[in-house]
């Protein structure tokens, strides 16, 4: 088929390069160059470099505003398919191609729609995770769904992590749901059930409350981990917490007090502790929790105060 492909970050470019083996792609549309880092280099979206490597023409655009619609109608692409692309597709664009668009979806429909749902099914402790290919329509991730599958993730993977399978396998099935519609085989069904919404996520949300439960804390974890990043403070100063894993066997621990220990530091929360490795304390880099640990000099200080 001739398709046109939307997307912009690390998660759309297992759909693009897999879309590429079988299928013309006629452009590429993705968001304009972001300015990345400390010198806030502007460089091009994950999905712009791969089309780039894949030697096909690109489209940066914030907005698919009229302009942007004029230049993708004259396409004359069968089927827009869209991954993450950050921007919503709206008439006469959603109409343009023949059999109009797809959308690779990080969630088990109608669960999460919106912009976080690996994020936010995994703050809430959702223990299946999966992808969903849709019909994409006006209202937020409320199209018939041509196929649905339930991915397996490790049960301590991270948003980045889970996100990195969902991507891989999303791909394969985005691929398979293509190739039904391009010989009129595919069949969409309409979602089931009552519908959750995943919205973006801030810096508040990746804050740690010590007062919860070990499982609540970790979920929470998981979810804002890389980004926005989960972090404490101590001392009234910001300390992000780059990696963990719960320690629930270890001696209890009030909420938000430290222990150290040879391989990690354990903070308390409310029914176990968890082991902390990785830490970033405000204006420094990233560093060994222990050795954090090791120079500070008041141990009676408290996570979260």
């Amino acid at each position: 088929m001739r398709l046109v492909f939307a997307g912009t970050p690390a998660a759309a470019v297992p759909t693009l390069r897999r879309l590429a083996t079988s299928h013309d792609i006629a452009a590429v549309v993705t968001r304009p160059d972001a300015p990345l880092g400390r010198r806030r280099v502007l460089t091009p979206s994950p999905v712009a470099q791969a089309a780039v490597e894949l030697g096909l023409p690109v489209i940066k655009t914030t907005r698919l505003d009229d302009a942007a619609t004029a230049q993708i109608s004259t396409l004359n692409a069968d089927l827009g398919v869209i991954v993450a692309y950050g921007a919503l597709v709206r008439e006469p664009l959603l109409s343009a191609p023949a059999a109009g668009w797809i959308n690779l979806h990080f969630s088990l429909l109608p669960a999460w729609r919106g912009a976080a749902p690996v994020q936010r099914a995994l703050i809430a402790g959702d223990r299946v995770l999966g992808a969903s290919v849709f019909q994409l329509v006006p209202e937020l991730d409320a199209g018939d769904v041509y196929a649905m599958r339930e991915i397996e993730v490790p049960a301590t993977a991270t948003a980045g992590e889970a996100l990195d399978v969902l991507a891989r396998d999303g791909a394969e099935l985005t691929a398979e749901v293509v190739s039904a519609i391009a010989d009129g085989t595919a069949k969409a069904v309409a979602q089931v059930g009552e519908p959750s919404f995943a919205g973006k996520l801030t810096l508040a949300d990746g804050l740690l409350d010590w007062e919860q439960p070990l499982e609540s804390v970790f979920a929470r974890f998981r979810g804002v981990t890389p980004e926005p990043g989960a972090h404490t403070t101590v001392g009234g100063q910001p300390l992000k917490v780059l990696e963990a894993t719960p320690a629930p066997d270890a001696e209890p621990l009030a909420p938000g007090r430290f222990r150290g220990t040879k391989t990690a530091l354990l903070i308390g929360t409310a029914s176990g502790a968890l082991a902390v490795t990785r830490v970033q304390p405000a204006g420094k880099g990233a560093m060994s929790a222990v050795d954090w640990w090791r120079g500070q000099r008041d141990e009676d200080m408290k996570a979260g105060s």
